[in-house]
């Protein structure tokens, strides 16, 4: 078992199974069994951001047989050619905000196999994260709607899975109204968001 942070051996690979008996404070993302990348808390207009479109989820959600899920919350991506088991996972993620609408994703320790809409908001210092190393996991796990949200400059990037690829939509600036392209009933004016 690990109780400190530090006694983490960067080199060493690491799966979902010692990811459990990892006994500390910090927030962790474990991807691809090694690139363990810290997630701090986040800034203040993150925060806001978050709750504004927690809200606008919750309603359009509210007669929807899927599920909102808020950071932290670990989701398991699957590698296609492995099994379930915990020791068998090399990749556990905390999106921002999740959607999951199959209920044998869901388990008490979290979300197991790709979401259906994942929504990442940058922050300085993770951006590099969402834009390149979650952008192809999220892809290849098979996450069918992907947006990130980018506060600094006030855009929203919406990517929908189609054969396989990650297919990029019109970037969206503030002034724009967004509109889920796997969830139609979610959409709304982007100033609301940001102002």
């Amino acid at each position: 078992m690990i109780t400190d942070i530090n006694e983490l051996d960067l080199n060493k690979t690491y799966s979902y199974a010692d990811y459990l008996t990892w006994q500390f404070q910090e927030k962790l993302e474990l991807i691809k069994k090694k690139n363990i990348k810290m997630r701090h808390a986040p800034r203040t207009n993150n925060q806001r951001i978050t709750r504004k479109l927690k809200g606008f989820m919750i309603y359009a959600f509210k007669n929807h047989s899927c599920e909102l899920f808020i950071a932290p919350f670990d989701v398991r991506l699957l590698d296609k050619k492995k099994s379930a088991l915990d020791k068998e996972i090399h990749t556990v993620v905390q999106p921002d905000l999740c959607v999951i609408c199959d209920e044998a994703k869901i388990d008490e320790r979290g979300g197991i196999g790709a979401p259906y809409l994942v929504i990442e908001i940058l922050s300085p210092g993770n951006s590099n994260n969402e834009m390149k190393y979650k952008f192809d996991l999220y892809q290849e796990a098979g996450v069918l709607e992907y947006w990130i949200v980018n506060p600094g400059d006030k855009t929203f990037f919406i990517y929908v899975l189609k054969d396989n690829q990650f297919i990029g939509m019109h970037p969206l600036i503030e002034e724009d109204t967004i509109q889920s392209k796997l969830f139609p009933q979610l959409d709304f004016k982007l100033e609301s968001i940001f102002n």
